[in-house]
């Protein structure tokens, strides 16, 4: 079968992609290896959930990703508070940035059944789902086969299939990896007391504690914290459990009764040498991985997909998809981004881990004298909700 662009794993950030360029006239095939599980808008919250940003939620509604009964799963962040461990704290609202909402948040498995849903029906889309390559051969243009031995050729290979990517390795792409040495904890609670639409973040030596809203009263956190601490906590009963995150949330939402499962994810940073090569591309996870503290590791996989849709579109007409000089427009665009992000992430992290006074005063003295500056404050709004 010959197509023009070959995306290898339909999660999130490959299916948007795939799906902003379903009207491009480009023929697309997606490989799907995952298994979808059924998503029922009456069910329990998804403990995986993502704060997506306005700018990436409106390029997910041009999709028509959304249904309108989705609205009722959809909770808006209004606000976001965040605490220090010597009294400092640190607030954001949607109403002083001029905007509707500082982000979204959107459960997994309803984002994925969406995705995959638009996936089945888009025009100029091949969808193999539950499938594998298996072999990949670079002569001139892209041969991928796949594990019921379908032969796939096309000008451009992109990688949307994570952190531990078979593109990315296979096409000989080099990762500088960084094993932060702690565990995500990721559970749902509901709480005694609504939470407003309001983010709530604790950061603490060698512990960042995230609350993020869901419904009326419950919660999903995220609790990155040492190995050993993350292993501790995890072996608790369910009750202990939610008597922890209620003191570390300093009881804020009253008593918390555990309605998920208790998920575990070992964090680490990753950053590929190069996004591109010759024919092949990566994007999302494939390429770049960080911690999960600011909440910014889909986004950065979203706006990936959004832009190199846009210049693959855009490009003129003696040049193809899987040209050098296009792809390295692509690589060109995201890699101060990446950076940037891959350096903030990293660097609060490692702050937050140190146990020294100097360090403690430091960052406490630092999300201070953040919160007294109106104009600090809005433009670092206004570049997460970008």
């Amino acid at each position: 079968m010959n197509v023009d662009v070959i995306i290898v794993g339909g999660g999130i950030v490959g299916a948007s992609f795939a799906l902003q360029l379903a009207d491009s006239g480009l023929q697309v095939a997606v490989i799907d290896h995952a298994v979808r599980s059924t998503f029922a808008l009456d069910g329990d919250f998804d403990h995986r959930v993502y704060a997506i940003t306005p700018t990436n939620v409106a390029a997910l509604n041009q999709l028509g990703v959304f249904q309108p009964a989705d609205r009722e799963r959809l909770t808006p962040i209004h606000a976001m508070e965040v605490f220090g461990d010597q009294s400092a704290k640190l607030t954001f609202s949607a109403r002083e940035a001029h905007c509707d909402e500082l982000a979204l948040m959107v459960e997994h498995r309803l984002l994925a059944q969406r995705l995959s849903e638009k996936l089945t029906a888009a025009p100029h889309v091949q969808y193999f789902p539950q499938a594998r390559p298996t072999a990949l051969r670079i002569e001139g243009d892209i041969s991928l086969t796949l594990s019921d031995d379908t032969k796939l050729k096309g000008g451009l290979l992109v990688g949307a299939d994570g952190v531990k990517s078979w593109v990315r390795n296979e096409a000989g792409f080099s990762v500088t990896e960084k094993d932060y040495e702690q565990i995500a904890l990721v559970a749902n609670f509901r709480c005694e007391r609504r939470h407003e639409q309001v983010a709530r973040q604790w950061f603490a030596t060698g512990s960042i504690l995230a609350w993020l809203p869901l419904g009326e009263n419950v919660i999903s956190i995220v609790w990155s914290l040492p190995n050993d601490r993350a292993r501790e906590l995890a072996a608790l009963s369910g009750d202990e459990f939610c008597h922890v995150v209620q003191q570390a949330g300093e009881n804020t939402l009253g008593t918390m009764h555990l309605v998920s499962p208790l998920a575990q994810f070992p964090l680490a940073s990753l950053r590929s040498d190069r996004l591109v090569t010759p024919h092949v591309a990566l994007i999302g996870d494939a390429g770049h991985g960080i911690h999960p503290l600011a909440g910014q590791g889909l986004n950065l996989g979203l706006q990936d997909a959004t832009v190199f849709a846009q210049i693959l579109r855009e490009r003129s007409g003696p040049e193809n998809v899987g040209d050098l000089a296009v792809l390295r427009r692509y690589e060109r665009s995201r890699k101060e981004v990446l950076a940037r992000m891959h350096y903030v992430t990293d660097g609060l992290q490692g702050l937050f881990a140190m146990e020294s006074t100097l360090a403690v005063t430091f960052r406490n003295s630092g999300l201070s004298l953040v919160d007294r500056q109106a104009w600090l404050k809005n433009m670092l709004v206004q570049h997460a909700i970008g």
